[in-house]
Parts: structure tokens; C-alpha cells; sequence
């Protein structure tokens, strides 16, 4: 698998959280490749199914990473120019001076988020941040046209195609969650060269940034013996420091706190040490912050894991991951699944 290719592709989709249709068709078709079954349930999650070879009553595990991105919504207009409420969490820090794609319902539109020139500011707002209620997006329309062409509604996604840095890594938007999606393509990719016992379901969630609908409802109607959470993590960059952030190119990390049922982080550590695969721990000491953290109290309770992509510049439109954490993260995964047995089913409960 070609995984900078497919990152790319991915990163480049767009799929807001709450409209993922166009991502979603991509991972169906990128993870169609090798599972047995594919769908889409009823509130746009992404399932894929691949069955495991065990002759009884097949164990499942449920694999979650979110697919949708932040963005914008347009709430009103004035002269012209276009206001925006943000679609989950949006820094307006690195906002001014951004290309973004308005998604009218007649066609797309391209802008840019402005704001006003420094010269013409107070002296005491020069310095300030500025908020996103002050910011606004220039389409180059006259006002009548802009009535005519956008309305109250239309999606507003940010436009950046994805750049190649140094020592292989790539910077662009969307790598919070596309990253681990692309994982997940590489583990299925290394699952069917292989016997595995459980059936694995995997799922690209929606409105993860929003309100992670998309992993309660698909663990509630999938009700997987066990659960994995793959998300991107804070990455190691100036101004970072402390027990929160890990270094790119080191592989993934490996949660471990009371979001994590404690046999199910030991079994991916272990799997890690098997195969000599570079993996970090990482401490959440309270919530992760990931589809985990709903995942795991679904029904009566799941036993649930999360791994981790660390990930610079998190939330803005230049993401910066390495693609071989997402090959190493996806290596972990199918590792782990490919010795899951009975006994350790039953041991998840002693």
C-alpha cells in the first residue's frame, strides 16, 4: 500500500462533521479492498467487515477512527461578505489570509478568510488575537450575487492540498482523524494475508469532533466484545513539553489510563514487543479525548483500548504526521488482532 498516496487522498476530501458523504464514499472504497462486507448505517457511519476463521460463535472487535473534520457553516452575510459559525474546534488564531471552498447548494465557490488590515485598527487591537466573529470570507461576489449564489447553511470547508516536508513527513489539513483511517486501510490490508480468529468490524465514525454520535451508536448496534479507539495525539513541537506530547517517527502511542480496560492495553503492548515495533505509552489520567471514551460505556461496558498518532500543528490546516507512524500503527493493530483467542476473551474479565 502506498500510504503518503493514500494519506493525501484522504487529507483532501472533504467531510465536515455531520456531512461526511464524499469521505465516506473514499474509505468504502479504500477498506472495500479487503474485508468481506461493506455499509452504511443510519447515521453515516463507515462499516467494514472482515470475518475471522473460528468455527464457534465468532468473537467481534470493533475498530474506530473518526472521519469528519472541522470546519465552518455560514450564519449571515453583510456588504457582501460571507459570516461563519465554526463546525467543531476551530483555532481562529491561524484563520486570517486562509483559502477555503464554500459548498453552495449550486456550486462550490472559492474564498478567503479576511479580516481587517492592521492600519486600520485601534492601536490597542493590533496585538490582539482576533476572534472568529470578526473574521469573514471574500468570494469575490457583489452582494446581490452572493444572496443569489449562498445561503444561510452552506458548508464552508478550509483548501490546502497536502505539502511534503522533510525526513517524509507530510503537513496538511484533515490528518485529525484521516490519519488513523488510513491505519486502519494498512491493518485490514496485513489482515487478510493472514488466519485471524475474531471478525473485526471496522468503522469510520462521523461527528466525532462534534459530539462522537457516530462511535456510541455503532458500538451500541455492534456490540463488539472488545474495542479500539485510533486517534492522533499531540506531537512534539516548539512551545510543547510535559507527559502530553510525543515525538513523530517513534510509532504510535499506546493509551493507558481509566478510559482503557487494563488487559486490553497490556495485549497491545505485548503485540508491539513481538514484532520489536517502536510504540510509546502514553498517560490519560482522565478522559482520551477520543471515540474511546464513549465507546467504553455503551451496553453493559466495553472493553475498549486506544492508540494513538502523534500529530503537530493539531487542528489548524497544516497537520503535520508521520507516515511511518501510520504504517507502524497499523502494523500494531493487525499484530494485536491476529492473536486474539478465547482465552483472552475470558481474560478480560478477571
Amino acid at each position: 500500500m502506498d500510504v503518503n498516496a493514500l494519506l493525501k487522498k484522504l487529507s483532501q476530501t472533504t467531510g465536515l462533521s455531520g456531512y461526511e458523504t464524499k469521505i465516506r464514499a473514499e474509505v468504502l472504497a479504500e477498506w472495500g479492498r479487503f474485508v468481506d462486507e461493506t455499509r452504511t448505517d443510519k447515521v453515516g457511519n463507515a462499516v467494514a467487515v472482515k470475518r475471522g476463521y473460528a468455527r464457534k460463535a465468532h468473537r467481534k472487535i470493533m475498530l474506530a477512527s473518526h472521519m469528519d473534520e472541522i470546519g465552518f457553516m455560514v450564519a449571515g452575510f453583510s456588504h457582501g461578505f460571507l459570516r461563519v459559525s465554526p463546525i467543531g474546534g476551530i483555532d481562529a488564531r491561524v484563520l486570517p489570509g486562509q483559502e477555503v471552498i464554500v459548498h453552495s447548494r449550486q456550486r462550490d465557490l472559492p474564498g478567503i478568510i479576511s479580516s481587517t488590515p492592521p492600519h486600520l485598527l485601534k492601536p490597542d487591537d493590533r496585538s490582539k488575537v482576533i476572534s472568529l466573529d470578526q473574521l469573514w470570507i471574500d468570494v469575490g461576489l457583489a452582494p446581490a450575487q452572493v444572496n443569489r449564489f449562498v445561503s444561510i447553511g452552506d458548508l464552508v470547508s478550509i483548501r490546502r492540498d497536502v505539502t511534503e516536508l522533510k525526513n517524509g513527513l507530510l503537513a496538511g489539513k484533515a490528518f485529525d482523524n484521516r490519519a488513523s483511517v488510513a491505519a486502519v486501510a494498512v491493518c485490514l490490508e496485513l489482515l487478510a494475508t493472514i488466519q485471524h480468529q475474531w471478525d473485526v468490524i471496522a468503522v469510520a465514525t462521523v461527528q466525532e469532533e462534534t459530539s462522537a454520535l457516530g462511535a456510541a451508536t455503532s458500538a451500541f448496534g455492534i456490540a463488539p466484545d472488545a474495542a479500539i479507539a485510533i486517534d492522533v495525539t499531540y506531537g512534539v513541537q516548539y512551545g510543547s513539553a510535559g507527559n502530553e506530547v510525543f515525538p513523530l517517527d517513534k510509532g504510535p502511542t499506546i493509551g493507558i489510563g481509566p478510559n482503557m480496560q487494563p488487559k486490553m492495553t497490556q495485549g497491545l503492548i505485548e503485540a508491539a514487543q513481538r514484532i520489536k515495533l517502536d510504540h510509546q505509552i502514553e498517560p490519560m489520567a482522565g478522559s482520551s479525548g477520543t471515540d474511546g471514551w464513549l465507546i467504553q460505556v455503551v451496553r453493559e461496558g466495553i472493553p475498549t483500548g486506544v492508540v494513538g498518532i502523534p500529530l503537530r500543528s493539531m487542528h489548524t490546516p497544516v497537520e503535520v504526521v508521520s507516515p511511518r507512524d501510520v504504517e507502524q500503527t497499523g502494523r500494531l493493530l493487525a499484530e494485536f488482532i491476529g492473536g486474539l483467542d478465547e482465552k483472552f476473551y475470558e481474560s478480560l474479565t478477571e
